[in-house]
């Protein structure tokens, strides 16, 4: 109850200025007090998924902590699992400010961020101090945390903006690399609309020949360390129907571990239909009006690939009937991002109990 009141002053200032403060004020919440927040939540639902444990089904969307600079905060407000990222190879700014734009009358988000993030070294050192963190005071003698240490994090892999799209394979191997052994899964960002020719990379030879790079690099990499790490594929909503079902093939040809359907939008039918002063802003639409397209997109996935291959379902979930909306579809894990800022952490106990419920 207490989050709309908190979000009304919040929402009087900009949208990546509140980001900037909301995110290291929950980061440094006393261990205490964290503890009784977590514990506090919708008892969990565990499943299975490309392999990996979840202790529930709900989880953070990228683009929220790109650099995984606040994974102890946001692992308390009862996620089963936190994707991080995107990340690059090297440090990059990102587009100009101001980027992100809230749509309260759409329930929605306009963001052209652009791979903003510290690089890809910067992550790895936060991730793993993360695996390592105690509760409370770190002298206080406790042993480590095993509910904040069993919350699955994913890494969001990109490539540099600078880097042309014949070297891409590069800098996602790069990453790849880099990642594997402190992540639990990786997620391939071939979708985000605010990188110049990124989407390219989803159609026809390019894809395919990325896909199996990919896949070539996974195998090498589970020989190497003896550890298999699942690597899925975040697709846009705005492909055709002909377009993810050939998507759909070349992803079982590649044999990769799942899909996340779906980033944002940049549709102009989307955008002509929104309601608030910044619709005319450019960037990737997130939130309720992306859902309909998400739904499309993981309808027609479901339809083209096997029941046992993972989708996690993302893009306009800003509530439980929207979360077991998607699970009925065939979602075998959710995302939430937009729904988050709109509706707070209560979102994410929603979901459970529906969850719950519905199991």
């Amino acid at each position: 109850m207490l989050y709309p009141l908190f979000r009304n002053a919040l929402f009087r200032l900009d949208a990546e200025r509140t980001h900037d403060l909301v995110l290291p004020m929950l980061d440094s919440l006393p261990g205490r007090a964290v503890s009784r927040w977590r514990y506090s939540k919708q008892p969990a639902s565990p499943l299975t998924c490309c392999g990996i444990s979840f202790k529930n089904p709900i989880g953070l969307a990228a683009g929220l902590d790109k650099n995984g600079d606040f994974l102890h905060g946001l692992s308390c407000l009862g996620f089963g699992f936190l994707e991080i990222g995107t990340v690059t190879p090297r440090p990059q700014s990102g587009n100009d400010k101001p980027r992100l734009f809230r749509l309260p009358e759409d329930q929605a988000l306009i963001n052209r961020m652009g791979f903003n993030n510290k690089g890809v070294d910067h992550l790895l050192s936060n991730l793993v101090a993360f695996r390592q963190r105690p509760v409370g005071n770190a002298n206080n003698g406790q042993a480590k945390d095993s509910a904040e240490n069993a919350i699955r994090i994913g890494v969001n892999i990109g490539k540099n903006k600078d880097t042309d799209n014949a070297r891409a394979i590069d800098d996602y191997v790069y990453c790849l690399r880099k990642v594997y052994d402190a992540a639990d899964y990786i997620t391939v960002n071939i979708s985000s609309p605010n990188t110049p020719g990124l989407r390219d990379l989803q159609l026809g030879d390019a894809r395919r020949k990325l896909l199996q790079d990919l896949r070539n690099e996974q195998i090498s990499l589970q020989s190497k360390t003896g550890k298999y790490v699942p690597l899925l594929v975040k697709i846009a909503p705005d492909m055709p129907d002909e377009e993810i079902t050939a998507f759909a093939n070349d992803f079982g040809t590649s044999a990769l571990d799942g899909l996340i359907a779906t980033n944002t939008t940049n549709s102009d039918d989307v955008s002509k239909r929104l309601k608030h002063p910044s619709r005319s802003e450019t960037g990737g639409i997130s939130g309720h009006p992306v859902a309909a397209l998400s739904r499309q997109t993981l309808k027609r996935l479901r339809a083209c690939l096997p029941a046992e291959v993972p989708i996690i379902a993302a893009g306009g979930i800003l509530s439980a009937e929207d979360a077991t909306e998607r699970l009925n579809q065939g979602a075998s894990l959710l995302q939430v991002y937009t729904g988050l800022i709109y509706h707070g952490p209560r979102l994410i106990s929603d979901i459970n109990r529906a969850v719950v419920a519905k199991t």
